[in-house]
């Protein structure tokens, strides 16, 4: 089930009137998640001035996606619903339950005879109501929705909390129980309290070995585990756009462990090249020409602090890499300071085992990394010492 061109034009088409029409009604400039938010409206929903944190709100998504653990119980439900197939795009995608053992040979055998009957069931249900189905070993649910399905401006919701990867690609993406990913199939309303909003702006450049993912490791020290909860994280500035789109995706995916509804970014030239890269220039072609739509008012980013809740500013010329935990993701060290925080608090400083790729870091960026590591280790002889465990996206 390729990407729907189609659809994205239609949501284009829409975007002009109705964000102007949310712009009337609230008499004042808008955040890119306002856009997105409010051009999303279901069709019931009056549109009104939604009090943030306070409002439920009914949402017509673009689209549904769905990993095959929790994917079992929606389709199940869905069935019960009566509906010849299903209202939006939606796809299923057979990842979770394999087992990472004794590398990808073995263990997608023994997921494919071991989940026989559940992969079997996903297939012919999907064959029937016209979902997507991704079979075992396609690729991870959160770099393949990235890679064909994502966009910016679109709206989406899985049945997974690392859904919000999509943001990478300006999308509002939202991780949801499978009775909500069900009601969207449907065509019924999808319910969310209007969130808060939280813009970060990133000034400079990330360099030396400072990446994205250090972006979001410095955030989650800030806001802690609980900061994020009921919010939408927003990035925006010089930095950001000088941010690749997958390094983008990396930092939307973590916003889960600071508990945010989800995280975005405004439509830029690396999402242009990256939907290029990625087989559709369509898709870039159809953002280009309304990207004004795809970004919040300039007023917005000239004066962060009258549109967001809570506005933090992050130099990434000054930004260095960082190290999380141990016990919780938000006990943020610069990694400077790592050797004198372990001895003070007594963690064991033996690293045993390590891994790049899960859904976080596994794009051809990420994976690149490593192989370029790996050719160093290898040109110096270089033998590792500790257990090393690669999980490419797709």
């Amino acid at each position: 089930m390729a990407f729907d061109i189609e659809m994205i034009k239609k949501v284009y088409a829409e975007l002009p009137s109705k964000i102007a029409a949310a712009r009337k009604v609230l008499n004042r400039p808008l955040t890119l998640t306002e856009k997105i938010l409010y051009s999303h409206l279901h069709a019931s929903q009056k549109l009104e001035d939604f009090q943030r944190g306070k409002s439920y709100v009914d949402f017509a998504p673009d689209r549904v996606a769905m990993q095959d653990a929790t994917a079992q119980m929606a389709l199940l439900q869905f069935m019960q619903a009566g509906r010849p197939k299903v209202a939006v795009p939606s796809t299923v995608h057979c990842d979770h339950l394999i087992t990472a053992k004794d590398g990808s040979k073995t263990d997608l055998a023994a997921a494919t005879s071991g989940n026989k009957e559940v992969y079997d069931f996903l297939a012919s249900v999907s064959n029937k109501y016209g979902i997507g189905f991704w079979k075992p070993g396609a690729g991870i649910i959160h770099q393949i929705v990235l890679e064909n399905y994502a966009f910016p401006g679109g709206m989406m919701i899985g049945t997974d909390s690392h859904t919000v990867n999509a943001g990478g690609l300006g999308m509002v993406a939202i991780g949801v129980g499978g009775a909500d990913a069900c009601d969207v199939m449907a065509g019924l309303a999808w319910e969310l309290k209007q969130p808060k909003l939280i813009g970060v702006k990133l000034t400079g450049k990330l360099n030396g070995w400072a990446s994205p993912k250090d972006v979001i490791l410095k955030v989650a020290g800030i806001l802690t585990v609980k900061g994020g909860t009921g919010a939408i994280v927003e990035y925006f500035g010089e930095g950001a756009v000088a941010m690749s789109c997958t390094g983008k995706g990396t930092i939307c995916n973590m916003g889960a462990e600071i508990g945010a509804t989800t995280s975005t970014f405004g439509y830029d030239e690396s999402m242009s090249r990256y939907l290029s890269a990625t087989g559709r220039a369509d898709v870039a072609a159809a953002a280009d020409a309304v990207k004004e739509h795809l970004t919040a008012d300039a007023e917005v980013y000239a004066d962060p602090a009258k549109y967001f809740d809570q506005v933090i500013e992050i130099n990434l010329t000054e930004l260095e890499p960082y190290i999380n935990g141990p016990f919780t993701p938000d006990l943020a060290t610069p990694v400077s300071k790592m050797k004198e925080a372990a001895a003070a608090n007594g963690w064991p400083t033996e690293v045993k085992a390590g891994l790049i790729g899960s859904c976080t870091n596994s794009s051809y960026e990420d994976i690149s990394r490593a192989v370029s590591l790996a050719k160093q280790v290898a040109d110096k002889n270089l033998k590792a010492k500790a257990e090393f465990s690669i999980t490419p996206g797709s």
